[in-house]
């Protein structure tokens, strides 16, 4: 370990804005759970980066209980509305001369699951009580907090670049006097304090069947939207079943479809057939196989991901060695070009994630997203937050498994992380960033486990990201066909650049987004050691 970690024995918090960790470290010291800590930093980041998160998006969570020594799986995220069929959707895009749901505006509103997620976390992991948890975030909507650097930047590029097409009061939330905050200015949200009020006095029926529920359904009829209270009433989080492999004695759990934290899995399994280490990080060869890696594994996430309760993915067979080998054996010393997905039925064979662990040695890796910066643009009146557009990441071929359907869930991007070694947990994390998440999951893996870097070496080093892959919201048949393109962050060897071009790569600078990471690592003595890479204006901080 060096000395830029965060050590503490009795609680830890990590995550992208710093007074949202303080929040999290005094309900740890209030005698709240790991789980109790991770919701009023969760709403406190509702505030604080309401581009990337809030209580109109989605949530994932993995817990560690350390009382029955077992993680469970939570998934928040909402469906479709009930009222909207395939055949109308499709009338829908054709009058606007478009073949895929618009990222923007209430067509890609899907129902928003993170209230619902917090008190399915609460009640079964949760100690203070839960009005308290969102009393910290109440006093700073109402009294203003300052905004912090990474963020002001985010939130301004993202405002210039929608603040035409925002809905309802999006403009005159996110901008005030005609412009976004900029570093150290103070921010308030009046009306977010308002809902999370509410919130705190009629639970989550506030928001699902109460006077929240009422205003986004008279705001989706006045204004040409399908969600309805119907659909919020009829909202539930799952708890779900974490699925692992094991990779060079370490037992990496990731949750399972609608979501794509198997991809990282698959990957593993894939790169863990390289002898990386004695390759060497950042050699050509290493970075080569692992984007080969990638390329392979994407191809079968855009055809067999979906929502479980409409496709059954076959996610033991995916995962299994014999598919992995076989997958394996397509990765050629030149880079490929075009890739199908496999059949492993052949063999049977913009996002905040935030991670906490409190002094029962309990531990919380939890990841939320309105999904593209500022969701849909659309700020129903009086409510102080935007709506998500997950909805846009349903495919509209009617063969696929991820085929918009009425009340059904996405395809999701957003994947909490959680590590084992020893049947004891070992590692929380995750990497926020879209398709870049199981591509982060895994550099940040092998950089831990192959390359013998501490985790906030493991975050800070610079990344790789590929991009060009089939989407599950792509037609079934779609297919890599031209390699697709690799993009380095500043400091990347300038030979690792060159060593894969020669190897047929297509490499570019640093213009696309690279994630940002968090991470609790307990080492054996049972102390925390907490890390927040440097892309964010985040910390970690522990008691």
């Amino acid at each position: 370990m060096n000395s830029g970690l965060i050590a503490a024995e009795r609680g830890m918090v990590a995550t992208s804005q710093p007074l949202a960790v303080e929040i999290g470290v005094a309900v740890l010291r209030d005698g709240g759970t790991a789980v109790d800590a991770a919701i009023a930093s969760s709403a406190a980041l509702g505030l604080m980066e309401p581009y990337s998160c809030g209580i109109g998006g989605d949530a994932f969570a993995i817990v560690w209980d350390n009382d029955s020594r077992a993680l469970y799986g939570l998934n928040a995220s909402g469906r479709s509305p009930l009222g909207l069929s395939y055949g109308a959707l499709l009338s829908e895009l054709r009058s606007l001369g478009v073949e895929k749901i618009p990222d923007r505006g209430l067509l890609p509103v899907s129902v928003p699951g993170v209230v619902d997620g917090w008190f399915a976390l609460h009640r079964r992991f949760g100690k203070i009580p839960f009005a308290e948890l969102l009393l910290p975030s109440i006093h700073h909507c109402r009294h203003g907090f300052q905004v912090t650097p990474v963020i002001a930047t985010e939130w301004a590029a993202l405002v210039a670049q929608i603040a035409d097409t925002g809905v309802g009061e999006f403009q005159k939330l996110y901008m005030r006097d005609g412009r976004t905050p900029g570093s150290g200015e103070v921010f308030s949200n009046c009306a977010l304090a308002d809902s999370y009020d509410a919130i705190t006095r009629g639970g989550k029926d506030e928001f699902y069947c109460g006077e929240i529920a009422s205003r986004i359904d008279t705001f989706m009829r006045q204004n040409g939207g399908y969600i309805r209270k119907v659909d919020l009433v009829a909202h539930h989080s799952e708890w779900v079943e974490p699925v692992s492999v094991n990779y060079r004695g370490y037992d990496v759990f990731e949750l399972p479809p609608c979501t794509q934290g198997i991809a990282a899995l698959q990957m593993l399994k894939i790169v863990e057939g390289f002898d990386l280490p004695s390759m060497g990080r950042n050699s050509v060869q290493a970075v080569h196989s692992m984007l080969e890696a990638k390329k392979i594994v994407f191809e079968d996430r855009a055809k067999w991901y979906a929502d479980p309760a409409a496709f059954q993915t076959p996610v033991r067979e995916l995962l299994s060695r014999e598919y992995a080998r076989g997958r394996r054996s397509l990765i050629r010393e030149t880079a490929l070009m075009k890739i199908r997905s496999g059949d492993p039925l052949l063999h049977n064979g913009d996002t905040i994630y935030l991670t906490t662990a409190d002094k029962e040695g309990n531990m919380v890796s939890f990841i939320q997203s309105i999904y593209f910066g500022f969701g849909s643009a659309a700020v129903v009146p009086g409510t102080g937050f935007a709506l998500q557009n997950r909805g846009l990441a349903f495919s509209m071929d009617p063969q696929h498994p991820n085929v918009y359907a009425p009340g059904k869930r996405p395809f999701h991007t957003i994947v909490p992380g959680f590590v084992l070694k020893d049947d004891r947990p070992w590692l929380s994390f995750g990497v926020m960033g879209g398709d870049m998440q199981p591509q982060g999951h895994v550099q940040i893996l092998t950089n831990i486990i192959d390359f013998g870097m501490d985790i906030q070496e493991a975050g800070d080093a610079p990344r790789w990201r590929h991009n060009g892959s089939t989407t599950p919201m792509d037609s079934r048949d779609t297919m890599l066909s031209d390699g697709g393109i690799v993009y380095m962050e500043d400091g990347m060897p300038d030979a690792l650049r060159e060593g894969l071009r020669k190897r047929g790569h297509r490499v570019a600078g640093n213009e696309q987004l690279f994630g940002g990471y968090q991470a609790i690592l307990k080492d054996n003595r049972g102390i925390y050691f907490g890390a927040s890479e440097s892309r964010k204006d985040g910390t970690a901080a522990g008691y």
